[in-house]
């Protein structure tokens, strides 16, 4: 497995590489990457191609009073998983190997989507993610990207995108990898207590009873998802957000709705969750 450190060597790889699998990540790699990684294997050996994946903390997503300096970085481990997986290069550049001329001035702005559930407690957040990840794809050039659906509106603002720039990327979304006990596998549940640990899978859970109730025929989404909120705070949580909301472009659900999509996002401790579980209403 190749480590590639500097946009020249990316570029001269590329350039014999053929068909491109890619997985971007941010590194601190779990199950849930590795999943994606094989998914990406099996679509490049049909092409006889190559798989890349790339590992790099992005600064211009995080906020200021979020955890860029504490976001664990692994990268030894990382690249032992990612050999296993059968990832042919590594794309691990430095901040100033990116963003060479300092702040980033050009960015790709979202669209109102970019302000909702996660991002009206994140601003800024999709404008950092989707410049970093048209940075990668313009120097990556691959021709399918691999991202999983636990960041259900990442994946959204990625693949509208793709579409609206007309990038030719296709675009494969991955179901959630969850441990044993249903807790949707994330860099971030390192940060858990062995009692937040325990509690943790009731996220989950309670998209369970949400989804239960929906098929069941309740079309009161606002109050089912008040309560569920409640609930959860009455257990310890601080709760930002349950909403359901349809599947194509994640705006409120109405009873017309058949596919939706139940998403959620709440701190345990020093852990912000997030998860989310399709309907079929």
């Amino acid at each position: 497995m190749q480590i590639l450190t500097t946009v020249a060597e990316l570029r001269a790889w590329r350039a014999q590489a053929g068909h491109v699998a890619f997985v971007p990540t941010m590194g601190n790699l779990h199950s849930g990457h590795i999943a994606l990684c094989h998914e990406a294997r099996n679509r490049a050996t049909q092409k006889a191609g190559k798989v890349i994946a790339s590992i790099f903390v992005n600064p211009i997503q995080f906020g200021p009073n979020e955890d860029l300096s504490k976001y664990p970085r692994t990268f030894d481990a990382d690249c032992e998983k990612l050999q296993t997986a059968g990832v042919d290069a590594v794309f691990h550049p430095g901040v100033e190997e990116l963003y060479p001329y300092g702040p980033q001035q050009y960015f790709v702005e979202p669209p109102e989507l970019q302000n909702r559930l996660c991002g009206e407690f994140r601003p800024g957040h999709f404008r950092g993610v989707a410049t970093v990840v048209t940075k990668l794809f313009n120097l990556v050039q691959p021709d399918v990207a691999i991202f999983g659906k636990k960041d259900y509106q990442q994946l959204k603002v990625i693949e509208g995108m793709v579409r609206d720039l007309n990038m030719p990327v296709e675009i494969v979304g991955i179901d959630t990898e969850r441990a044993d006990d249903g807790l949707a596998l994330s860099s971030r549940n390192g940060y858990l207590t062995d009692a937040e640990r325990a509690e943790a899978p009731q996220l989950r859970r309670t998209l369970e009873g949400i989804r239960s109730a929906v098929q069941q025929g309740e079309r009161d989404y606002a109050s089912l998802c008040e309560r569920a909120c409640a609930e959860l705070d009455a257990r310890g949580w601080k709760t930002d957000y349950i909403r359901i909301t349809n599947r194509m472009d994640l705006q409120a659900a109405t009873v017309d709705d058949r596919a939706l999509v139940v998403l959620a996002a709440s701190q345990l401790g020093r852990a912000r969750l997030i998860d989310n579980l399709e309907i079929d209403a």
